[in-house]
């Protein structure tokens, strides 16, 4: 078995964060659609701007809002402004694992799609 990148929001702006919340990030439901993201699905979160990284779970936001906050304790990790990429794995049999693509998605400043690679 080989765990591989099954998914990546690219470089997208964090728009809010919510220190009282329980936990998670908030991603606008397109985004996650677009990412093959599911709701409460594990991600890890990678903030470019301070090295922080985290595990988490995803939950879907308002669609087409381009909102990405940061719940919980991870608000104190990552702050609004801060650019962070979005990671989902997958674990999968050595056959399929070398057929596998990623799906990439690259999204601008206001965490709009501005382009879609290796989607199934």
């Amino acid at each position: 078995m080989r765990t591989l990148l099954k998914s990546k929001i690219h470089r997208a702006k964090v728009t809010q964060c919510r220190l009282d919340y329980e936990g998670s990030i908030t991603i606008d439901a397109h985004l996650m659609e677009a990412a093959d993201i599911l709701p409460y699905e594990q991600v890890h979160v990678l903030d470019v701007d301070n090295g922080a990284r985290l595990v988490t779970y995803a939950i879907p936001g308002a669609p087409g809002s381009g909102e990405v906050c940061i719940n919980g304790a991870a608000a104190r990790l990552i702050y609004p402004g801060d650019v962070v990429i979005i990671l989902t794995y997958v674990t999968l049999p050595e056959e399929k694992a070398r057929r596998h693509r990623p799906c990439l998605i690259y999204v601008d400043d206001t965490n709009r799609i501005v382009e879609k690679a290796g989607v199934h």
